[in-house]
């Protein structure tokens, strides 16, 4: 019976999420329910302290300056009109013969650059649209060329990849964001390779689309300009626009290799004149304060170059990417504090003992175990 509530609990909290309300509440509500149902209602309230809210709160406090500076990095890039201006500058020259890799390669050069994917969606849209159309490619091509750019190889397979889905593992394993180098740019060049292939195959099934009749069929009106739009119109110069970009990467670079040349690896703070018993381990926080200096230094570079831009509309701005960040990290926090809750429960032991040895090689068995473990 655990192992079935188990399953409700997630099953409940997968439903509360597709419903649209948020898991900030959902989470601590499913996962006290699979605790109420295994356990007991004398185990909820302790539980609830003990186990979600402190693997909640560890969770932001480790990872709340990360999201934070990747959200307001994005939010200088998209006012700025960095990002739109790098889009359409490779856009424009990789032209209509290779519309599905100019879209792929947009996403994927703001995306390693630091700017949140979410961001890279919206930027990139409305080049991906006006070009699909010059290119009679179908619409409904245009979220999974964008989503192979930003959501797949650049995300969390290439070495260095500034994304939190990159950043968050390296305090687990000790590790910076360059580990396993190799394995990534096999991972990432496969991801792309089969991507592409798919995209292609699906372009040639479809045939070409007719963009006029879906403009009379529908409500939204065309561009007037796509020529204009492609091109980069009252867009930042492109080579000014990538340089917090370049920045990011370098320092991120930089940064990670010269804190593990650190010898010194556990930094007590009361060795630098701070009354607190407090101890900083390098090899876990290492990799987050590489990529928290390179996001500094990129938003300085960002503001710098683009602060003519930028000026009208800062406050606005910096507020929205705030409340994005906190959100963001609320809502993945209390996800985490209700995965610590479920590994604490015996169905999770039942589930975990079950595909241990469940297959002989051991690569294909921590695969299968960690995607099965993941989903619960």
């Amino acid at each position: 019976m655990s192992v079935l509530f188990l399953v409700l609990a997630l099953g409940l909290l997968m439903t509360v999420a597709y419903r649209g309300f948020s898991v900030v509440i959902g989470a601590p509500v499913c996962a006290l329910l699979a605790v109420f149902l295994t356990l007991g209602p004398a185990a909820v309230l302790p539980v609830f302290s003990g186990l979600f809210m402190k693997a909640m709160v560890n969770f932001i406090a480790l990872y709340l300056p990360v999201f934070l500076l990747g959200a307001l990095f994005g939010k200088m890039m998209e006012l700025t009109g960095a990002a739109a201006s790098i889009s359409a500058k490779i856009v424009s020259v990789l032209g209509e013969k290779h519309t599905i890799g100019a879209v792929v390669l947009a996403c994927a050069i703001l995306t390693y650059g630091g700017v949140s994917l979410f961001v890279v969606a919206f930027a990139v849209y409305p080049f991906a649209k006006a070009l699909f159309r010059r290119s009679s490619l179908p619409e409904r091509l245009i979220p999974g060329t964008i989503a192979l750019g930003s959501f797949t190889f650049t995300m969390d397979a290439l070495p260095g990849t500034p994304q939190i889905q990159n950043v968050i593992p390296t305090t687990f394993f000790g590790t910076n964001l360059y580990a396993a180098p190799i394995l990534g740019v096999c991972g990432a060049t496969f991801v792309l390779i089969s991507g592409m292939l798919f995209l292609e195959r699906r372009k040639r099934t479809l045939g070409p689309m007719d963009w006029s009749k879906r403009d009379e069929e529908s409500e939204e009106e065309a561009p007037t300009e796509p020529d204009e739009l492609v091109e980069g119109a009252e867009l930042p110069k492109p080579y000014l626009s990538i340089l917090p970009l370049i920045t990011v990467a370098v320092v991120n670079f930089t940064a990670s290799r010269y804190i593990a040349g650190i010898k010194e690896r556990d930094i007590a703070l009361s060795s630098l004149g701070v009354d607190s018993d407090a101890v900083v381990h390098l090899d876990k926080m290492g990799g987050l304060f590489a990529i928290e200096v390179a996001l500094v230094l990129g938003l300085i570079v960002a503001a710098v170059f683009g602060y003519s831009r930028l000026k009208s509309k800062l406050q606005q701005g910096m507020n929205a990417a705030v409340a994005g960040a906190m959100l963001a990290a609320l809502n993945t926090g209390s996800e985490y504090g209700f995965g610590a809750v479920v590994a604490s429960l015996p169905g999770f032991a039942i589930v975990k003992d079950k595909l241990v040895g469940l297959f002989s090689n051991p690569l294909v068995n921590e695969a299968v175990s960690v995607n099965l473990l993941a989903g619960i």
